[in-house]
């Protein structure tokens, strides 16, 4: 079971996180929700679409101009709160690696922290347990805070295990330590990392291999949407990466993945509920076919 806010999910239950980036130069919707209308007219589309969470940014993740904790605090911050206030019931995620963000946005009604940079700040996890909040511990290799993966190894031997073997190793360990610190076992989730301190066949062998980490009994949250591993995998600009991504999400739940955290609602919607449907935990909407 994973708890978050006051939301329950059931172990086959598929959740969406819709991203909602409160950034002037975010790589997919150059600074769209920026201001506090759009992005308020955002969530009230998402939520409508099947969104569970809303996951607001306040820092482009790649390369770009300094963005200070205070300057990052200032763009999530109010707008955190007014999604509270507006959306009792949404589950609400901060995607920030700072622990001082971390606690202003958790004082303004934050449910999860997405810790999308790998424990670089370790006090973040500390704060999550503090407020009861969730937290989200991702696989980046070794990467800083918004830095962009060159030549990137992983020890293959049998006793290393590759890529794969790194990312149950430490997701493993940041859950678990984060466990200790007293955030809640069903408030945590983990997360491969895809594109982050990965080439394109990093992110492809994560995807293939996502059995393994959904096997560890920790809920799998996956951030594929439009990335750079499926743009160079179909040649195709970050505007044409739908159809990757949504095929990138099929297999992803096949494999177990419970988080999908997107900019296309609808659309990873449907795949899920189809994908759900094959599976067999899902009823179709209609069986009409054949009984009349």
């Amino acid at each position: 079971m994973l708890r978050l806010g006051t939301r329950e999910f059931g172990e086959n239950e598929p959740v969406i996180m819709a991203i909602v980036n409160r950034t002037p130069d975010s790589f997919y919707d150059r600074g769209a929700t920026f201001r506090d209308e759009p992005a308020l007219d955002r969530v009230e589309q998402v939520v409508a679409e099947g969104a569970a969470i809303i996951d607001i940014g306040g820092v482009k993740a790649g390369p770009g101009d300094e963005v200070t904790a205070e300057e990052e605090t200032r763009r999530t911050v109010g707008f955190v709160a007014e999604v509270r206030r507006r959306w009792p019931d949404v589950v609400i995620s901060v995607d920030t690696w700072r622990h001082e963000v971390g606690e202003a946005v958790c004082e303004a009604g934050a449910d999860l922290l997405n810790d999308a940079w790998g424990g670089a700040d370790p006090r973040l996890a500390e704060v999550a347990a503090r407020y009861g909040a969730g937290l989200v511990c991702t696989h980046v290799g070794g990467a800083r805070p918004r830095t962009r993966p060159h030549r990137v190894t992983y020890d293959v031997s049998e006793e290393q295990g590759g890529v794969v073997g790194d990312i149950l190793r430490v997701t493993a360990g940041l859950a678990e330590r984060a466990a200790g610190l007293g955030v809640r076992r069903d408030g945590l989730v983990i997360d491969p990392g895809h594109d982050f301190g990965k080439s394109t066949r990093h992110s492809l062998e994560a995807t293939r291999e996502l059995g393994r980490m959904t096997a560890t009994g920790w809920p799998v949250l996956v951030s594929l949407s439009n990335k750079d591993f499926v743009g160079e995998t179909l040649d195709k600009p970050v505007k044409e990466r739908l159809t990757g991504t949504l095929a990138t999400t099929a297999v992803s739940a096949w494999l177990g993945a419970q988080v999908y955290r997107v900019h296309e609602v609808a659309e990873t919607r449907q795949v899920l509920d189809m994908v759900a449907s094959i599976k067999g935990h899902r009823p179709p909407a209609a069986t009409r076919r054949g009984l009349a």
